[in-house]
């Protein structure tokens, strides 16, 4: 997976669409990430006991990397990531200003 935690992004599909966040938590195994306060749900719980009350929560949920894009911290354009081979050194760049990530 190419993103990582802490890069910030850009949803390009979905109900959020347009809207910047930065990653929170990645998945790498289903490709999905988290982003905090967007992709927001409504989860129904039934009420449990005193300390549970229940009731509708709010629950963000995960978003597949095809539908987000990385913003670079240079250029502040959204683009794709590319790698940079430096002596047994493996770095992402920004595929539109060639600049580290």
């Amino acid at each position: 997976m190419k993103l990582k935690k802490g890069d910030e992004v850009i949803i390009t599909a979905g109900k959020d669409k347009g809207k910047r966040g930065k990653i929170d938590r990645t998945y790498p195994k289903k490709e999905t990430v988290l982003l905090p306060g967007l992709n927001i749900y409504k989860r129904h719980l039934k009420r449990r006991d005193e300390k549970n009350p229940g009731g509708i929560i709010p629950l963000p949920r995960p978003l597949p990397v095809a539908n987000v894009a990385l913003i670079c911290p240079k250029c502040g354009k959204q683009t794709r990531v590319g790698y940079k081979i430096d002596k047994n050194k493996k770095s992402r760049i920004c595929r539109k200003c060639h600049s580290a990530i």
